[in-house]
């Protein structure tokens, strides 16, 4: 799956993120590219824009870096799992339960402020509709 090496600008596309996020991402330490190229490009892989989705779906529920970072360590370390006994990984889980939990209630916060922005759009469309004289009619 990770074969394809992709530079940042390639990355930036299919993930609708600018060049300046991604890189931010990476002084962050949340993505890292997998490599770099001859003259020193950032190479990434169909991993690495995995992790960038994940990123760009949690930001706009209002996530933190730090949230962010702390759910892609557990999934990292879920996608390991290499010497977890049974209990770390219920305490891993758990972790993303909860940011699952989180991103839920998000979701139903903007699905309340998406209604009511349409209610007032629709309230402005019918202000106006009222308000504008109806065409004479011609014999």
């Amino acid at each position: 799956m990770d074969s394809k090496l992709m530079q940042i600008g390639e990355v930036a596309a299919r993930t609708e993120l600018s060049l300046r996020t991604i890189r931010h991402y990476e002084e962050t330490g949340l993505v890292i590219p997998s490599a770099r190229s001859q003259g020193g490009f950032r190479l990434y892989t169909e991993t690495d824009v995995a992790r960038l989705m994940v990123i760009r779906r949690m930001k706009p529920l209002g996530f933190t870096l730090e949230q962010m970072r702390d759910l892609l360590d557990a999934t990292d370390r879920l996608d390991a799992a290499t010497g977890q006994d049974a209990d770390e990984r219920d305490a891993l889980l758990e972790r993303v339960r909860t940011y699952r939990q989180a991103a839920d209630e998000q979701v139903a916060k903007l699905r309340i402020q998406l209604a009511r922005a349409e209610d007032f759009a629709a309230t402005l469309s019918a202000r106006l509709e009222q308000s504008t004289p109806a065409a004479p009619v011609r014999s």
